[in-house]
């Protein structure tokens, strides 16, 4: 039986350039933010730099150089920081939950508590604005988040002993705050996506332990090339989309698609 196509598990890759223009504090790189369902990983493939976490265990820098691979769960923020050509592979679960706003940056508190507010820092122009346009307004949005995220930290001192878990625990309630009226839509995506994919391997595991074809002469190649570039959160991305283009031709990941995306990606 034919079925659209999707990654296994119904997982997401992206190629990540990260950005290399200094945020307010001196760092180069991308926007921090986090994920209300969906873990991530980078694989890196080339260059140097750290990625700065942040949990209710506190504060961690990663190291990231070729190789490197670093996994975390839904509601850890991160921020990319590039210390020199840093190019990773970030792999999502729940393809289609980070678009559809699966992902809330640490603006200051102020703008985190009002929903407009919200989607005005966290949007950026049209595609068919001038490059230079959205990039200043992608690396605005970063320094915005920066900001934030420095707010999270007494003094704004990013490390373990100045990481004030009270204003994490706002920032958290705000995330929430703004995603939980998505939930419903976003239960439709993942029942045809990775829980559809858990569902196809019950199902050929049933065939197989019954002696019948899984389904073997169904198989298929599917081979696809990576979308245009567009600006993320963290730098610039190409996208390996097996539903195609967005057909309005706009930025997949641009949080200002409509009023249920807050994903500006990564």
């Amino acid at each position: 039986m034919s079925r659209e196509p999707r990654f296994p598990g119904a997982t997401s890759i992206s190629r990540l350039e990260a950005y290399s223009d200094a945020a307010p504090d001196g760092l180069a790189g991308g926007t921090p933010h986090l994920h209300t369902v969906s873990s991530e990983a980078y694989l890196v493939v080339a260059g140097a730099g750290t990625l700065q976490t942040v949990d209710a265990s506190g504060f961690a820098e990663h190291t990231l150089g070729p190789g490197a691979l670093v996994w975390f769960e839904p509601g850890v923020i991160h921020r990319a920081v590039n210390r020199g050509g840093l190019d990773v592979r970030v792999i999502m679960a729940n393809a289609g939950l980070p678009e559809a706003g699966d992902a809330v940056m640490t603006f200051p508190d102020d703008v985190l508590a009002d929903a407009k507010a919200y989607l005005a820092a966290a949007s950026l122009p049209g595609a068919d604005r001038p490059t230079a346009e959205r990039r200043a307004a992608a690396a605005a949005r970063r320094d915005l988040a920066v900001r934030g995220f420095l707010d999270l930290f007494d003094d704004g001192v990013p490390d373990d002993a100045h990481l004030n878990h009270e204003r994490l625990d706002r920032l958290y309630s705000r995330a929430l705050a703004l995603v939980a009226a998505k939930a419903s839509d976003w239960r439709t995506l993942w029942q045809h996506g990775a829980l559809a994919e858990a569902n196809a391997t019950g199902v050929r595991l049933d065939a197989l332990e019954s002696g019948r074809d899984p389904g073997l002469a169904a198989a298929r190649v599917t081979a696809v090339r990576p979308e245009p570039a567009s600006l993320g959160m963290c730098g610039v991305l190409d996208r390996y989309d097996l539903a195609g283009p967005d057909p309005a031709g706009r930025d997949r990941l641009d949080p200002a698609r409509d009023p249920r995306h807050s994903e500006g990606p990564r």
